[in-house]
């Protein structure tokens, strides 16, 4: 299974879904898939989230609190997912904020493990 498909499973499996993105921590994706034009930049705002995550798993391993698995952000439009995939990548979905926030997780959750294993 392709980057893509991945990515289209996830969005497309969740109800609300928007987009879902492998990232580098370096804010430069991997592979995306949009389920319809965005209303607003999300490019922009993963990318802006990418420096926010390095800032988090930065301060988590200062407090020695074990390994960034996941973060959430929900605003009054959209819900953000990010699942660590590895050192290197994090898996992000965005979803509207009525969106299916459970199956997402565990979307992202099985994904991630497989994509671990492709990009390593």
């Amino acid at each position: 299974m392709s980057y893509k498909d991945s990515l289209k499973t996830i969005t497309d499996g969740v109800g609300g879904g928007l987009a879902a993105i492998i990232m580098g921590y370096d804010g430069i994706p991997i592979d995306e898939y949009f389920s319809e034009t965005p209303q607003f930049d999300l490019q922009l705002l993963v990318v802006e989230y990418a420096n926010l995550l390095r800032e988090i798993r930065r301060t988590v391993a200062l407090l020695e609190n074990g390994n960034m698995q996941e973060v959430s952000i929900t605003t009054d439009r959209v819900r953000v997912l990010v699942r660590v995939i590895s050192e290197e990548f994090f898996l992000v979905l965005v979803l509207t904020a009525d969106g299916n926030y459970g199956k997402g997780r565990y979307l992202l959750s099985r994904e991630a493990l497989q994509l671990r294993d492709e990009l390593t």
